[in-house]
């Protein structure tokens, strides 16, 4: 009889026990020998222990990276640059199946997720970045382009490989370089980063990574650069602007998001339907830019609700390493706990809860895919952001009515629009008060599109030629 290979997903990847800081181009431990675990959020087991960056090693990578910056990678030409990028965008294509186990393992989120969208993605903005280090005269940003020079960015759980990819490659292809914090919760790819850094001969001191917390990032911000780049909670974006003010720092804040879903009469439903769910479903809801609030039109509500209840059934939340999981682990236990006491809040408010009867592991963190109708404009499940896999249901009438619903809200990250007429999207989307709009899809995200929020959703552009600006002195 035939055997069946391993599938790629079963193999796991390279995981060392321990992991020091990445310094000038070396793994070193902390200062103060600081530790702490990395845990599996599927199965609660730590996968690895990883030294904890204080102020005395935030400093000595921020000196790191100034010598390199000033004596080696400022005064490299572009091309050369370029070369280096390239490097680095072929090497997470030929690690693509490692890093998206690990990714997997460290984060929660499922395998076909990061193997289809995370990893892919990430290499291609090094590739588009690759391409723009000689060009950069030529971007419509200045004659006289000039790198910033040091770069401090602060990337959180829910992407973690491609939040680093976003930030690291623009910075290195305008010439600057980069002390970068991962979260503290899934530092893993970042770290595995590191060492293909090395692999590509990077020059040392051009990236470092520092693991750690809060005070980590918050050491990082009162550090000795030329710049901060955060992506993250708004309240902690807040407080990242109130320390940068009054200095000669950059910044540039990409925070949260309510992200209003539009549904017309004419909509295509099949098709909105599966935008739905991918807008709130995907990465457990763990996504700034996820429509959390749907907006449907009166006429067709019951019916978009039906058909959406049918389909959330067909979703299957388990184990993130078996390719047919739709929805994985929560990423941490205090995410768990919002995400609970905020879906208990609209309960208690009035908000009728459904979920899907599925088992769940006894293991790990988890929860069920929630749709909650009858939500009111006031509630807190339709102002706050919940970061999980929470929709929120409201109803409208007329086009009007469904702009004014969107738009009541802090935040301005993103926003979606389903209808079978082109008039009526460009009505929409130059009416929408966000960042990024979507028509008839959801959750599309290219290198080459520039992405970024209005309002508490943060200002400032990543990807694209306007991502560029953000990095260079022009």
């Amino acid at each position: 009889m035939f055997e069946y290979a391993p599938a790629p997903e079963s193999v796991r990847p390279q995981i060392n026990e321990h992991y020091g800081l990445f310094v000038d181009g070396e793994f070193v431990d902390a200062e103060d020998g600081a530790v702490f675990k990395s845990v599996n959020p599927s199965t609660e087991e730590a996968l690895f222990t990883v030294a904890e960056a204080g102020e005395a090693d935030v400093a000595k990578a921020v000196a790191a990276a100034r010598r390199a910056q000033e004596a080696v990678w400022g005064p490299m030409s572009g091309s050369e640059r370029g070369k280096y990028l390239f490097r680095i965008a072929r090497l997470l294509q030929e690690k693509a199946r490692e890093f998206a186990v690990a990714e997997s393992l460290d984060n929660g989120k499922p395998i076909k997720e990061t193997r289809d969208f995370d990893v892919p993605t990430a290499a291609q903005h090094f590739f588009y970045h690759a391409g723009w280090a000689d060009k950069l005269a030529y971007a419509g940003l200045g004659p006289d382009p000039r790198p910033l020079g040091v770069v401090g960015q602060v990337i959180p759980w829910n992407f973690p490989l491609l939040m680093l990819a976003w930030k690291i490659a623009p910075a290195l292809a305008c010439g600057n370089t980069v002390v970068l914090k991962p979260a503290e919760t899934t530092p893993l790819t970042a770290l595995m980063f590191a060492e293909l850094c090395q692999e590509a001969d990077l020059p040392a001191g051009v990236v470092n990574i520092l693991p750690g917390a809060g005070a980590t990032g918050a050491a990082l911000v009162d550090s000795a650069v030329d710049k901060i780049a955060f992506t993250g909670s708004t309240a902690v974006g807040r407080a990242i602007a109130r320390t940068v003010a009054g200095s000669t720092k950059r910044l540039t804040l990409e925070l949260g998001g309510k992200a209003a879903n539009i549904v017309f009469d004419d909509a295509p439903l099949d098709q909105a339907v599966e935008g739905i769910v991918n807008g709130i479903f995907f990465n457990q809801g763990h996504v700034c830019c996820a429509g959390s609030r749907l907006l449907v039109q009166e006429s067709v509500a019951d019916e978009v609700l039906e058909r959406l209840k049918a389909r959330v059934e067909t979703l299957r939340v388990g184990d993130p390493l078996d390719k047919n999981t739709d929805i994985g682990a929560i990423n941490s236990a205090e995410q768990l706990s919002r995400i609970r006491a905020l879906t208990e809040t609209g309960a208690g408010e009035g908000a009728e809860a459904w979920q899907p009867a599925c088992d769940l592991p006894e293991r790990g963190f988890w929860f069920r895919p929630t749709v909650f109708t009858g939500v009111q404009q006031s509630m807190r499940i339709a102002q706050e952001e919940i970061f999980g896999p929470v929709l929120s249901v409201l109803t409208f009438r007329t086009p009007d009515e469904a702009i004014a619903k969107a738009n009541n809200t802090p935040y301005g990250l993103s926003a979606g629009v389903w209808t079978e007429k082109g008039s009526k999207i460009l009505w929409a989307a130059e009416r929408l008060r966000a960042g990024v709009v979507w028509a008839n899809t959801f959750n599309q995200f290219d290198a080459a599109s520039p992405f970024g929020g209005l309002k508490e959703s943060g200002y400032g552009r990543e990807g694209g030629r306007q991502g560029l600006e953000a990095y260079l002195d022009v």
